[in-house]
């Protein structure tokens, strides 16, 4: 039995107890690389919402996927835009996929929009746990509400909390660039041309500042996820339209 003089006392820490008696800690294990999925935005327009995503991973300083999915159509009038541990953020997704599924067999019709967004905040409470060690996942939820005939977004914090968005949210590495931009040209009346544009300037701008967001990569073809969702449901934008689009941002960037 090691007796302890109050100048020398190792409190209730087992570290520091094992260092008192001569005994060395393990060394803890070295971090592992989880891939991240980075930057998302949302925004409503005249028609409803639109979410946009660039379609990079990383994994640490290495670039580990260039063309993850991180904009997911959830069913006919909704989408999760996800930003965090890639891993854990898929497995979530598929599982809130096969939910609204199994709710709208059972039950002969779609959950409201509200219960959605109420269900994924849920999920990402019960995710806290992995959360605390690292591998948080924090999506966007937007979709259209039949009840109401207007689109509606959500965005959320590691702990399950939900906040309905009125304009525009942006989250991951990049989405403070990415939101300013938004902001900057944000309009209520934006009609959904414009609304595509928006989002992907707000991308191009984001991966130019920060290394973990992918831009558009012409090179082998690979360019952000855009999707709008209105009363005609979830519609994506094609790689056609966006290569245009981002073409008109180079030659604009270049001009100037």
């Amino acid at each position: 039995m090691h007796l302890f003089s109050p100048d020398n006392n190792p409190g209730s820490s087992f570290v520091n107890l094992l260092t008192a008696v001569g005994v060395h800690a393990p060394a803890p294990e070295s971090k592992i690389d989880v891939p991240h999925a980075t930057t998302c935005v949302a925004l409503r327009y005249a028609d409803g919402v639109l979410m946009a995503g660039d379609r990079r991973a990383t994994a640490g300083n290495l670039i580990s996927h260039r063309g993850m999915e991180k904009v997911v159509q959830a069913d006919n009038y909704s989408g999760v835009a996800i930003a965090g541990a890639a891993g854990p953020a898929m497995e979530m997704i598929r599982l809130f996929q096969l939910q609204l599924e199994h709710y709208e067999k059972m039950e002969g019709k779609q959950l409201s929009l509200e219960g959605k967004a109420n269900q994924l905040s849920m999920m990402v409470r019960g995710n806290l746990p992995a959360a605390m060690q690292g591998l948080a996942v924090v999506p966007i939820f937007g979709g259209f509400d039949l009840l109401d005939g207007t689109g509606r977004l959500w965005d959320y914090d590691v702990t399950g909390g939900r906040y309905e968005e009125r304009e525009f949210v942006a989250t991951g590495s990049g989405s403070l660039h990415a939101g300013t931009v938004v902001k900057v040209g944000w309009r209520t009346d934006m009609g959904r041309d414009a609304a595509v544009a928006l989002a992907c300037r707000s991308l191009w701008e984001a991966a130019d500042a920060d290394s973990a967001t992918g831009g558009p990569d012409a090179l082998r073809g690979i360019y952000p996820i855009v999707a709008t969702i209105t009363s005609a449901g979830w519609q994506s934008v094609d790689d056609a339209e966006l290569a245009g689009v981002f073409q008109s941002i180079a030659s604009e960037v270049q001009a100037r």
